[in-house]
């Protein structure tokens, strides 16, 4: 569960689902297990993301952060999750739940090469598209408001842009990077927005 002060959102039923599509961002051992970049708390999602996939038994498509040697976005970040690495691999424990795997070399899912591909040849097919994974404020934030703004400008009314909040976390680093607060904006951010913000999609 993202780590909140206080839990504000509404819990949303499956039967309110309407052909819903999973994607999970960033569940990679870089993030949690191994690495300059990994907090072991985000592991504790992890159970209740493959409670929601099993619940669905929908599509899903895991995002893995995957980066050649020589990556701009390493001038920002320590280097993690490089091609061929175990940290560029999803975590064993939801490795069974893979139906695809996009690829992306920045903290955005939506400019990500493969995901644009998914976006123009299977995209209209789903009406709720729900997000989890991490981090809050970095890679699920900015997928959540670009996806919103893709469905804005394109007035695709009939789908909604989802991200329950005991399925997303991000890191803490204590006098650094709070994950509390971080949570707290991140998730105002996007309902502020008009992404739907849940505290919980019950079975």
């Amino acid at each position: 569960m993202a780590r909140l002060k206080n839990n504000l959102y509404k819990p949303m039923n499956v039967d309110e689902l309407k052909d819903p599509v999973v994607f999970v961002v960033d569940m990679v051992n870089g993030f949690v297990k191994e690495g300059a970049l990994a907090d072991p708390a985000i592991m504790s999602i992890a159970e209740g993301q493959k409670k929601l996939m099993d619940q669905l038994e929908c599509r899903n498509v895991f995002v893995c952060d995957t980066h050649p040697p020589k990556t701009r976005e390493f001038l920002s970040y320590p280097q993690h999750c490089m091609i061929g690495t175990k940290e560029a691999e999803v975590i064993d424990e939801l490795k069974d739940h893979i139906k695809r795997i996009i690829h992306k070399n920045s903290t955005n899912t939506f400019v990500a090469p493969e995901f644009q591909e998914f976006l123009q040849d299977e995209c209209s097919r789903y009406k709720d598209l729900i997000i989890v994974g991490c981090c809050t404020d970095l890679c699920i934030l900015q997928f959540a408001l670009s996806l919103q703004s893709y469905l804005n400008e394109h007035n695709h009314c009939e789908q909604r842009v989802i991200v329950p909040a005991n399925l997303v976390e991000t890191y803490h680093v204590e006098d650094i990077h709070d994950a509390y607060f971080w949570n707290d904006v991140s998730l105002k951010n996007m309902a502020t927005n008009g992404i739907l913000a849940v505290s919980e999609i019950r079975g």
